[in-house]
């Protein structure tokens, strides 16, 4: 396998995971008939934004690269504020 190959793999199994987090809430969102975002769309926004920006960094794409880099902080963030809404709410 070449380098070339290698990275377009990686490319587009990123693609997959970014993409796969609009499944998850649209069908999350068909089931409960109201819009949701899932705790996993994060997971896979911060999974695939990864990947992305590692095949950005490859293509040496500077554009690609800032899109990514702030998506993982959004995504990172929005991780965070959920982990301490858990934390904050009383035992059931």
């Amino acid at each position: 396998m070449t380098s070339e190959t290698f990275w377009l793999m990686i490319g587009f199994l990123g693609q997959a995971l970014f993409s796969a987090r609009f499944l998850v809430q649209w069908i999350v969102s068909e089931v409960r008939r109201e819009s949701i975002v899932p705790y996993v769309f994060w997971w896979f926004s911060l999974g695939g934004g990864a990947t992305l920006l590692a095949y950005a960094i490859w293509r040496q794409d500077p554009v690609f690269i800032t899109g990514q880099a702030f998506g993982l902080v959004v995504y990172l963030r929005n991780l965070m504020l959920i982990r301490a809404s858990a934390r904050a709410e009383p035992a059931k």
